[in-house]
């Protein structure tokens, strides 16, 4: 499947249309899931929102399908990318499947 990069105004707008396409879980709540199982897991679509003054107002929503067919959405802040983070894990995954994707000419 591919992946879709969508631009909105804010993360709440993201995080609307998300749920209407069908990802109603928040793995926010459910990190360690991710953390101890990623392959069970696919990045569906990506969003990143970019403070216009603050770096500290980087965000980015993952709109994430369990290997199960669950489908939810995760929430990530700048400061989130810890070593055994699942945004971490996310961030792994999405650099995993630019690498799987062939190249286009």
């Amino acid at each position: 499947m591919e992946r879709q990069m969508y631009h909105y105004a804010t993360v709440s707008k993201a995080l609307e249309e998300l749920k209407e396409k069908g990802f109603t879980t928040d793995f926010n709540i459910q990190e360690k899931r991710i953390t101890d199982n990623p392959d069970d897991f696919e990045i569906v679509h990506i969003y990143r929102y970019e403070g216009e003054s603050d770096p500290g107002d980087e965000a980015t929503v993952y709109g994430i399908k369990a290997s199960d067919g669950e489908r939810g959405v995760f929430v990530a802040g700048d400061l989130s990318m810890g070593e055994k983070s699942a945004t971490r894990v996310l961030n792994d995954l999405s650099i995993r499947g630019r690498e799987d994707r062939p190249e286009q000419n």
